[in-house]
């Protein structure tokens, strides 16, 4: 190890400045908040820096959602695995910007971090990539595809749709989605579930106006405050996630999240109790959970004496692996309709759903992976899920189903990946870096 861990290390000033370089590109997938030519610019850096890397070729690929996908290609030798090395090189919007203690879009050092929109998710692991690909060079005995996607942080599908379309580009052994991280800080941990998504938007109706709340407040049905009760109904007293026919008592067999360390990474304000009575664990890797994400409603500022006669809200329902989102969804609607108030008119806009993920974990590619990270961390890995979704890993399992898919990365807990002051820890980049390039090495060994 010591030879990947001393080039790596050497190569830690390149690797800022290149983060640097990516973070300042508004690489956003949205041409109503940033110019597309930020990401068309973001997308040819990237395939530069990987043809740089040792990559024998690079190309640009436009998707269906016309996001640009880099996609490059070194042959594997004659009987060897092939490795596909994901990353995405788009960002979340920085959102409001008084938010931030330093600018969004340049990368800022500070207490021993890098902050900057996309330095963790994910243009930090397009880095840790490039390090290790580097640190190798030529002593690579197994093929490698790299690819970096121009459109996840939208979900528009754009990459998904090129699989299913040009499968023969992203043909490979083992997956590696750098696009998930650590439990902590130098505590290496592999992603093997993932949860999948339910949309809703509900809708309340009761007056065909509003009306005065001195006159006709008491009896006239309120549709906000019916919404609010009805909401209510998808959590029980201890403030679990509760849907008619949904199952909600599954139970995590990996890695726990203290209570303690979920508080500290979530921010939760002292004196607030955590919701729900399971394990934290339980409950963002195993159990559905369900979040209101938004109401429409009259605004406090502004906001008449008057009685609301439409309310609607936007429903989050993040759905563990063994439970069918579509099935989720249906029991939610149903739940819906069961729960409303009054006899309140109710209609349901549903939103596309997202499958869970369950990675394999009894396969070469898994064992030498775990086998490198200990390696790169002095420390045993363990395994957690993620309470995001990630559509790509179900549309590679469906057409690679041979295929290893392994998710790890440089997104700590402490990053805070989407909100503001989101950063990295440049001790993540490099571990994981080693990491990488190890398992690199051992896949090679292990097939010779």
């Amino acid at each position: 190890m010591s030879d990947v861990r001393s080039a790596i290390s050497a190569d830690m000033p390149r690797a800022q400045r290149e983060l640097r370089e990516l973070v300042a590109f508004r690489s956003v997938h949205d041409e109503r908040q940033f110019p597309r030519e930020e990401c068309v610019a973001a997308a040819n850096w990237v395939r530069s820096a990987f043809l740089d890397a040792g990559m024998d070729s690079v190309e640009l690929i436009e998707t269906e959602d016309d996001s640009l996908a880099v996609v490059g290609h070194r042959p594997a030798p004659a009987g060897a695995p092939t490795v596909l090395l994901y990353s995405h090189y788009d960002v979340q919007p920085p959102g409001d910007r008084s938010l931030w203690d330093s600018e969004p879009f340049e990368l800022t050092e500070s207490r021993g971090r890098w902050f900057g929109r996309g330095a963790a998710d994910c243009k930090g692991n397009v880095v840790m990539h490039l390090l290790a690909l580097r640190a190798l060079g030529d002593d690579l005995a197994v093929g490698v595809t790299v690819v970096s996607e121009g459109s996840e942080e939208m979900g528009t599908g754009g990459l998904e749709a090129l699989v299913q379309a040009r499968p023969e580009l992203f043909a490979s052994d083992v997956i590696i989605i750098a696009d998930t991280g650590n439990a902590a800080v130098g505590r290496p941990t592999v992603t093997t579930t993932l949860r999948g998504i339910a949309n809703i938007v509900v809708r309340v109706d009761t007056l065909s106006g509003e009306i005065h709340s001195g006159m006709y407040g008491g009896p006239a049905p309120d549709a906000l405050a019916a919404l609010i009760q009805l909401l209510s109904t998808l959590r029980d007293e201890h403030g679990n996630t509760v849907v008619d026919g949904l199952d909600t008592s599954q139970v995590w067999d990996g890695i726990d999240y203290p209570a303690d360390r979920f508080r500290a990474d979530a921010g939760v304000l002292d004196g607030v109790d955590l919701a729900g009575s399971a394990s934290v664990a339980d409950a963002v890797w195993a159990r559905p959970a369900l979040t209101v994400l938004g109401i429409d409603c009259p605004p406090v500022v502004g906001s008449a004496a008057a009685i609301s006669p439409t309310a609607s809200a936007r429903l989050n329902l993040r759905v563990p692996p063994g439970i069918d989102p579509q099935t989720a969804q249906d029991a939610l609607e149903a739940h819906l309709r069961a729960h409303v108030p009054w006899s309140a008119r109710v209609s349901i806009e549903r939103e596309a759903i997202g499958s869970p993920f369950q990675a394999r974990t009894d396969g070469p590619g898994y064992a030498a992976l775990s086998d490198a990270m200990k390696e790169a961390f002095g420390t045993d890995v363990s395994s957690a899920g993620q309470g995001g979704s990630i559509p790509l890993c179900n549309v590679l399992a469906q057409t690679f189903p041979k295929a290893e898919i392994v998710l790890m990365g440089v997104e700590e807990p402490l990053c805070r990946i989407h909100a503001p002051n989101e950063s990295v820890d440049p001790r993540e980049i490099e571990n994981i870096a080693v990491a990488e390039a190890l398992f690199l090495q051992k896949l090679g060994r292990s097939d010779r």
